[in-house]
C-alpha cells in the first residue's frame, strides 16, 4: 500500500513501535514524496533560469509532498529509537529521510548505505548562498541581519546615518510611500558614504508602495474629536463637503475600491485600531458601523491605512507611482542593492514586476534582488508559486510584514502563519525577514516591553530582522545586536545550540 493512499487514522493503527513496519512505512514515505515532489517540480522548471535555485526548489516541492501527510504518528514511534522525528527536515528533506531510513534498516539487522554527509548539510550551505546572495558575507559574530527603515533626516544628518551602521546594521530600507527622489538620493550618499568611513557595508532596498487604500481626507463631526464603538462613518468617493455632518466622513485613496464591497464587509483602519463592518451602500460613499475602538475612542487621521480582509480588490500590484520610482530604481541600479514589493499576491505580480524591471535596465544587466512582502492570505497560499517565479530569475527574500498580515488574516493565526512561511522558506533555502513592531516601545520610547524582548530574540529563526524608525532607533540597533549575538548561541532557525549552561 502507498503512503499517500493511508490515512492518519491508518498509520494510528498499525504496529509503528516495531521497527522493521515504522522501517517499511518510512520506505513507503520516502517513494511517496519523491513522486509528488519531482511531479511538483517538473511544473515548475520552466521558469527557473538561476542554476543556483534549481536544487533548492526540488527541496521545496519534496517538502509541499511531504507536508500533505499527517506525520504525527510516525514522529512519536521514531522518538524511542532517537532517531530524528523529523522536525527539522525543511533544508534537507530527502537526505533526512535517507538517514533515518538508513539507520532505522541497521536497527532491523538489514545492509545499508547511509546517505553523504555533504548531502545532509547542502540545504544549509544552499541557504547561506542565498542569504549572501540578498544581504552581502555573513558578519563573523552574527548570523542574522538588521534592517532599519531610514528616517527623513537620514538624508540630511550624515553622522545619524554612520552611527546606525557602526551600531550593527546591515541593510537600511528606504520607504518610498514618503519622501522624493531628492531625499533618497541624499540618503543614498550618505549610506555610501558611511560604508567607507567604517568600513562595515550596508545594503540598500527601496520599498515600493504598492496599492494601499488610506484615508485621504477625514472629517469629524463638530465638536467630537473621536470616534466610538457603535457610532458611523462614512467613506466617500470624493473629499467629505457635507457641512454639519452628524457622522465622521472620510475619503479613501482609491476610490474604486468601494465598489467591491458589499454589505456586511469587515473593514480595519490604522493598522486594526479601528473596526467597522460595511451597513449600506449609496451614491455619496459607503456607510461604516464602528464595531471596534479602544474605550476611549481612536481618533480618525490621514494617511492611515484601510484593509478590507478577503476582499478581492481587483488592484495592480504596482501602480503608477510605483512604475515612477522603477524609474529612479533603475536609474540607480548602481547603488540599489533590493526592491522591496508591498501587496504581491500571484506569481503574475512577480512576472510584472521583473517585465518592468527588463524594460528599464540595459540588456544583460543583472536584475535586482527583490523582497517580496507577505501581506494577505492570497499571498499565503500562493507563496511556493511566489517564490519560484522569483527566485527562479534573480535573488529573493521574503518578509513576513506581520503588521497587515495580522490584519488579514487574524491576529489569533499570526503565529501560525508566520511558522509555516518560516518552514516553507527554510525549505526553499530563502532567506526570511522578521518585520513590524519588533522592539517598537524601544525605538519609539527608549525602554523596550519583555514581551517584545522575547519576540526579538525569537527572530534567530529567521535571517534578518527589520526595525522601524523612532527617536531611538540608534540604540535599539545596539540592543538587538547584543539579543541577537547572544542567541546565536542558543538558537540556529529551528534547532536548539546546546552550549554549556552557566546560570547554575
Amino acid at each position: 500500500m502507498q503512503l499517500s493512499n493511508l490515512q492518519t487514522k491508518d498509520l494510528a493503527g498499525m504496529n509503528l513501535h516495531n521497527p522493521a513496519n515504522l522501517l517499511r512505512t518510512l520506505e513507503q514515505l520516502r517513494q511517496s514524496v519523491d513522486e509528488e515532489g519531482r511531479e511538483i517540480f517538473n511544473q515548475w522548471r520552466s521558469r527557473i533560469q538561476r542554476p543556483a535555485f534549481i536544487n533548492s526548489s526540488l527541496n521545496l516541492a519534496y517538502y509541499m509532498a511531504l507536508r500533505r501527510h499527517d506525520l504525527r504518528p510516525i514522529q512519536a514511534a521514531l522518538m524511542p529509537w532517537g532517531l530524528s522525528s523529523l522536525g527539522r527536515i525543511e533544508a534537507k528533506v530527502l537526505p533526512n529521510l535517507d538517514a533515518v531510513i538508513a539507520t532505522l534498516a541497521a536497527v532491523c539487522g538489514q545492509e545499508t548505505n547511509h546517505p553523504p554527509i555533504e548531502a545532509f548539510f547542502e540545504g544549509d550551505r544552499l541557504l547561506q548562498q542565498h542569504t549572501e546572495d540578498l544581504f552581502g558575507q555573513t558578519l563573523h559574530n552574527r548570523r542574522v541581519r538588521i534592517m532599519v527603515t531610514l528616517p527623513s533626516q537620514a538624508a540630511s544628518n550624515y553622522e545619524f546615518v554612520r552611527d546606525l551602521i557602526c551600531q550593527g546594521t546591515n541593510c537600511v530600507r528606504i520607504n518610498c510611500a514618503h519622501d522624493t527622489a531628492q531625499e533618497w538620493s541624499a540618503m543614498i550618499a550618505n549610506v555610501r558614504m558611511a560604508e567607507k568611513e567604517t568600513g562595515h557595508s550596508c545594503r540598500i532596498l527601496m520599498d515600493l508602495s504598492g496599492p494601499k487604500p488610506r484615508i485621504q481626507f477625514a472629517v469629524a463631526p463638530h465638536p467630537k474629536k473621536r470616534i466610538f464603538k457603535g457610532e458611523s462613518l462614512l467613506l466617500t468617493y470624493n473629499a467629505p463637503t457635507t457641512i454639519g455632518s452628524t457622522c465622521f466622513q472620510a475619503s479613501c485613496s482609491l476610490p474604486q475600491v468601494l465598489k467591491e464591497l458589499k454589505i456586511g464587509t469587515t473593514v480595519w483602519i490604522d493598522d486594526g485600531h479601528i473596526g467597522a463592518s460595511v451597513e449600506s451602500i449609496t451614491p455619496e460613499g459607503v456607510h461604516l458601523r464602528i464595531t471596534h475602538t479602544r474605550l476611549k475612542g481612536e481618533k480618525l487621521l490621514p494617511d492611515k491605512g484601510i484593509n478590507f480582509p478577503y476582499t478581492d480588490l481587483h488592484l495592480s500590484s504596482l501602480t503608477e507611482k510605483d512604475k515612477q520610482d522603477l524609474d529612479f530604481i533603475t536609474a540607480h541600479a548602481d547603488m540599489i542593492d533590493i526592491i522591496g514589493y508591498s501587496y504581491v499576491q500571484t506569481p503574475e505580480d512577480i512576472e510584472l514586476l521583473q517585465t518592468e524591471l527588463a524594460a528599464r535596465l540595459p540588456e544583460n544587466y543583472p536584475i535586482p534582488a527583490i523582497v517580496a512582502k507577505i501581506e494577505t492570505p492570497l499571498a499565503v497560499s500562493n507563496l511556493p508559486e511566489l517564490i519560484v517565479q522569483a527566485a527562479g530569475k534573480q535573488p529573493l527574500g521574503i518578509m513576513i510584514a506581520r503588521g497587515d498580515l495580522a490584519i488579514e488574516i487574524g491576529y489569533q493565526r499570526l503565529a501560525e502563519i508566520q511558522e509555516e512561511i518560516l518552514w516553507l522558506c527554510e525549505a526553499a533555502h530563502i532567506p526570511v525577514i522578521w518585520a513590524t513592531q519588533v522592539l517598537e516601545n524601544l525605538v519609539k520610547q527608549g525602554m523596550p516591553s519583555r514581551a517584545e524582548m522575547t519576540d526579538a530574540a525569537m527572530a534567530e529563526r529567521a535571517e534578518c530582522v527589520m526595525l522601524n524608525k523612532g527617536p531611538h532607533i540608534v540604540e535599539a540597533v545596539g540592543i538587538l545586536d547584543d539579543v541577537l549575538t547572544r542567541m546565536q548561541a542558543h538558537q540556529m532557525k529551528k534547532t536548539p545550540q546546546l552550549r554549556a549552561l552557566h546560570s547554575w
